[in-house]
């Protein structure tokens, strides 16, 4: 099976030099939809099958440390998230890659986005690994700036392009640390050392630094909510989707493989960290105009979401209590595999409402259900998934990890006891105003009239991409009601992360969930569908008979206002002006200005909004200045003469020397 995989990542390279070459889109996203699904098959024929893990040692690489491969558990894992999304986008790129303006700045970067993902998950050395980090983050880049003629792309192209540079810095230095003084760069030697206190600390922060840029925890976050939606949409569905889950990837392989031991103070900060993030992203949700930037704001939240559920399995494993460990991990993977699902899913949407109306501007939309059907009923699926509306996946991975927060209260330090249910009530508000965005999304995007003419004139997206989207619903609902089909994937990584084979006690069995040992408080998603069904049948039923008159159609109720013109309906920030107002100073540092014409004036009256993310504000600008001051003032450098840059190279080489014999 490793065979597969390593062959369709070598092919995927191979296609990126295609594309650049002979910039076929059918070429390229045909043959981008082949190598995903063979690496997608073999990787789900492992899981199935279990077994040891597979090996591959290649003759490159550097002098004492060749390329290893690896494919166990929890690589097979990522590559079923990353390989199952990249087939369905690639298939919906067939389509969409046909409206793109400039396709040549897109062809030759997206398999090779695709490979570096692939590598990443089989790197089984720190080289290998940071190699093909890297390279997955330079592709994604050059996505991110395929519209480079627009100033706010290349905005967003330079500030994703620090934040992987920092990001890449501090796994580096991670990677260093594990290594140790030896120079066990292989992932297998790192296993096989002890663990001492404070450098295995420093290594689960630079892990949490490092992965957590890329995933867009807060504060790193400042890049995210601009480079997803400045990529092309199958892009984005990749980048939120698929990208972010190699982040995950990289902290679990770190915290739960390669060091040998935890301590239960990272779980806390982990929990803070995670819960924050959730909250502060869902805020910005709820306030955004452009579709694909809610969108992406809403990828900081449901990865803060994940790594919450990984601080809560660093503490009761740190605690002695495996059990309970498996359980919130595997609430985190699940949640993984279903943001995978629903989140791609939006991003594919929002790419047919982009290709069919010409904007992502909320305030422009409206009406959509009309004249795109089939994607207005795979986007409501997505939002309902997305919002934890049960009997949908989304609900039921949030279902098991409060059931592990509900859990917390048997850890035995007093500030995991307090911080544990502060940060389970951080993710309720969460999913309380997750719901809020998405029904302003829906409603706004979907329903009411059109309010432009170019939404007016759209038309349904072809077949290439309406059928990855319609796949991707069935999959969000699938999920949902047989929770089993996703449990018993994530079986084998619990297996052998923890040691232990009691995932079905865990997770319980194919229809329901159920926390070990708490059969009364299971939850089944069929059930819950099944009764809802027959509850809905029966209550048509008596209200047909108990009726006294026939059923007549008539107009929707306008609140007592029949003006038609589409001013009238509620708009994207009207909807959000509530909850803009109450976060006003703390979160958004929001501006409102009202221009209003005085009695007489013909002109409209406008409404201006202007937000801050308090992250820049406080954190990135000042360093921005900072850097920009010193490197005005360290310019002056590069025009000494020949004999003082050779004074300076020495005096530094001395001070180096200098701290070396102290260090030692």
């Amino acid at each position: 099976m490793l065979t597969a995989v390593f062959t369709a990542a070598l092919a995927l390279l191979l296609l990126g030099a295609g594309g650049a070459v002979l910039r076929q889109n059918t070429l390229v996203y045909g043959g981008s939809a082949a190598a995903c699904a063979v690496a997608f098959l073999a990787a789900l024929l492992w899981l199935l099958g279990g077994g040891e893990p597979e090996r591959l040692v290649l003759p490159v690489g550097l002098p004492w440390l060749p390329v290893q491969l690896r494919l166990d558990a929890l690589s097979a894992f990522f590559l079923l998230l990353v390989d199952g999304l990249g087939l369905l986008a690639s298939i919906y790129a067939l389509g969409y890659g046909r409206h793109e303006e400039e396709p040549q700045r897109v062809l030759p970067f997206y398999p090779a986005f695709l490979a570096g993902m692939n590598f990443a998950l089989l790197a089984d050395d720190a080289f290998s690994f940071l190699v093909a980090w890297e390279f997955m983050s330079l592709a994604s880049w050059l996505l991110v700036l395929a519209s480079h003629r627009q100033p706010e792309t290349r905005r967003a192209a330079y500030i994703y392009l620090v934040m992987a540079a920092f990001g890449t810095a501090a796994l580096i230095l991670a990677f260093g640390v594990l290594a140790g003084p030896e120079g066990g760069y292989a992932f297998e030697q790192m296993r096989q050392r002890p663990d001492a206190f404070w450098p295995a600390t420093l290594i689960a922060f630079l892990a949490l630094v490092g992965a957590g840029s890329k995933a867009g925890l807060a504060p790193l976050h400042v890049w995210l909510p601009l480079a997803h939606p400045a990529a092309p949409s199958h892009v984005s569905a990749l980048m939120s989707g698929a990208m972010t889950k190699v982040a995950l990837y990289a902290i679990i392989r770190i915290l739960f493989d390669l060091l040998d031991s935890v301590v239960w103070w990272w779980g806390l900060v982990f929990l803070l960290v995670g819960g924050g993030s959730a909250l502060l992203g869902v805020l910005f949700a709820t306030v955004q105009r452009d579709l694909k930037t809610l969108l992406a704001s809403s990828t900081i939240e449901n990865l803060g979401v994940v790594i919450a559920a990984v601080g809560l399995a660093i503490a009761f494993k740190a605690n002695g209590l495996p059990l309970l460990g498996a359980v919130a991990l595997v609430a985190g993977l699940f949640h993984a595999l279903n943001h995978a699902v629903f989140k791609g899913l939006l991003f594919l949407g929002a790419g047919a409402v982009l290709v069919a109306t010409g904007t992502r501007d909320l305030e422009r939309l409206g009406g959509l259900i009309h004249r795109m059907p089939y994607t207005a009923l795979a986007f409501l699926v997505g939002c309902a998934a997305i919002a934890a509306i049960p009997p949908l996946n989304g609900f039921a991975s949030e279902w098991l990890l409060f059931q592990s927060v509900i859990e917390g209260a048997v850890l035995p330090q007093w500030s995991l006891q307090f911080a544990v249910p502060v940060v389970g009530a951080l993710l309720a508000l969460s999913a309380a105003l997750a719901l809020a965005a998405f029904v302003r999304a829906f409603g706004i995007a979907f329903l009411g009239r059109p309010r432009a003419a170019e939404t007016a004139a759209a038309r349904e997206v072809e077949a290439t991409m309406r059928v990855p989207m319609g796949l991707l619903a069935a999959l969000a609902v699938l999920i949902g009601l047989v929770p089993g089909l996703a449990l018993r994937v994530i079986g084998p990584v619990i297996e052998a992360l923890f040691g232990t084979a009691a995932i079905s006690a865990a997770a319980g069995r194919f229809l329901w969930l159920a926390p070990p040992g708490r059969l009364d408080v299971a939850y089944s998603g069929f059930g819950l569908f099944a009764a809802g069904a027959v509850l809905l049948v029966l209550t048509v039923a008596v209200v047909k008979r108990a009726s006294r008159t026939a059923p007549r159609r008539s107009a929707p109720w306008d609140c007592g206002f029949p003006d038609p013109h589409p001013a009238t309906q509620y708009s994207a920030a009207g909807f959000a002006q509530p909850i803009r107002r109450v976060f006003a100073d703390s979160v958004f540092r929001a501006v409102e200005r009202v221009d209003m014409p005085a009695p007489g004036e013909q002109r409209p009256a406008r409404l201006e909004l202007r937000f801050d993310d308090r992250a820049w504000t406080l954190i990135y600008a000042p360093i921005t200045r900072a850097v920009g001051t010193v490197t005005e003032r360290l310019n002056v450098l590069q025009f000494l003469t020949i004999r003082r840059n050779l004074s300076l190279m020495f005096g530094a080489l001395v001070l180096l020397l200098a701290i070396i014999a102290v260090l030692r």
